[in-house]
């Protein structure tokens, strides 16, 4: 089920006695690391509480549609644009009915009606209801609509019958609803990247930095989550808003962004490094602001800042894929080989950044992806498009090693 992960699942559940299964579908989905928001109809209340589904989930149960204090919150209509899947388990036979008439007339019908996510169905009823002529009439309709059906199952039913009716079981209905997704090319992978410039102070007002914009980091940020990942990203200070489905870190100095780095790697698969960490640091910081003077040159005394990338590279256990970046002005290749020797990466992003239409601040870029073995050429392009292309060979390079 990785292809759940980072995927936004609004889970509908109708009346019925198939509803208490819920309750373990919103486990299953929320353990495989997807985020679920929850619908209920006032009848499914009649079964579960919505307090147990919001201990699940994380997230307040939504339940009415004219609801003026969820409506100031998350509306329905941004629910309808939030989901990625509005998966509706149990989905009763009024409600099926309800549906396939256009109906809006609750939350939920509404919900449906508003989106553009993949709607899928799991039926919950009585064998006699599903096999009415009026109740497949609906199922057909909706099918020829773009409804997908999971289920019914066959067996004993609560009534005592037997017969076609019953809900999958939860585990199968994760299994199904991960299928609707795309098989990412990170999916179930952890990732870290650093992003930005970090900022060295020399007093409560001054401090050593660089040109770094943080847009290629962010970039990156955002196609890996695309790609199934889960993402810390660590942010020196930027003007830029963090991607969503993002676990965002700020941070100012280099030794921080190294602390945040190194929390929690051993769970890290894929180690991203594509901040422009200060090489140095004042060597001690004024308590109060510098005054200016008549000395017509000031010294600073710097020390060199620990090197991330290659901390990360150089770990004796659980170690992840390493990756860095190499920023140059000339001798852009030969200086990335050399530090991909040196630190010992596993790849290497190099770029010219004394090119300023693919520089600092530019919102493109063209790299050379370098390993030990290969150069990969990635052509001048936006940011994002680049950060997708990386990602795809990142992610080819990563599963090869692990073969």
């Amino acid at each position: 089920m990785q292809r759940l992960t980072n995927r936004r699942i609004l889970l509908g559940i109708t009346g019925g006695i198939a509803a208490y299964k819920s309750a373990e579908l919103t486990r299953l989905l929320k353990g495989a690391g997807a985020d679920v928001r929850i619908v209920m109809t006032p009848a499914a209340t009649e079964f579960i509480t919505p307090l147990t589904l919001q201990a699940l989930s994380g997230h307040p149960v939504h339940l009415q549609l004219l609801d003026p204090e969820a409506e100031a919150g998350m509306g329905h209509i941004e629910l309808a644009k939030w989901a990625d899947l509005i998966l509706i388990a149990p989905a009763s036979a009024d409600f099926i009915a309800r549906f396939s008439a256009g109906m809006g007339d609750d939350l939920l019908t509404t919900l449906c009606l508003a989106t553009d996510a993949p709607i899928c169905l799991a039926p919950a009823m009585n064998q006699a209801m599903w096999r009415d002529p009026r109740t497949q009439d609906n199922v057909r309709q909706l099918s020829a609509q773009g409804v997908t059906l999971l289920g019914p199952g066959v067996g004993a039913q609560a009534c005592g019958d037997t017969g076609p009716g019953r809900m999958l079981e939860p585990e199968e209905l994760a299994e199904l609803a991960a299928e609707q997704f795309e098989h990412g090319a990170l999916s179930g992978l952890r990732v870290f990247i650093t992003a930005g410039p970090t900022r060295e102070p020399l007093d409560p007002v001054r401090y050593i930095s660089n040109h770094s914009s943080g847009k290629m980091g962010y970039a990156l940020a955002e196609a890996a989550v695309d790609a199934g990942a889960s993402v810390k990203l660590i942010s020196g200070p930027v003007t830029l808003t963090p991607p969503s489905r993002v676990d965002c870190v700020q941070v100012e100095t280099a030794e921080e962004m190294l602390a945040a780095s190194l929390d929690g790697i051993a769970g890290c698969d894929l180690f991203i490094a594509a901040a422009a960490v200060a090489d140095y640091r004042p060597i001690s910081v004024a308590e109060h602001k510098i005054k200016k003077g008549n000395e017509e040159i000031m010294e600073l005394r710097l020390t060199k800042n620990p090197d991330i990338v290659a901390t990360v590279a150089g770990l004796s256990e659980q170690r992840p894929y390493t990756v860095g970046f190499a920023a140059e002005t000339r001798d852009v290749i030969g200086y990335a080989r050399s530090k991909l020797a040196r630190k010992g990466l596993d790849l290497i992003v190099a770029n010219d950044v004394s090119n300023p239409d693919i520089g600092f601040n530019s919102d493109d870029n063209a790299v050379t992806l370098v390993s030990a073995d290969d150069e990969v050429a990635l052509p001048q392009a936006s940011k994002r498009q680049l950060a997708r292309q990386l990602i795809e060979q990142i992610a080819q390079h990563y599963h090869q090693s692990t073969k």
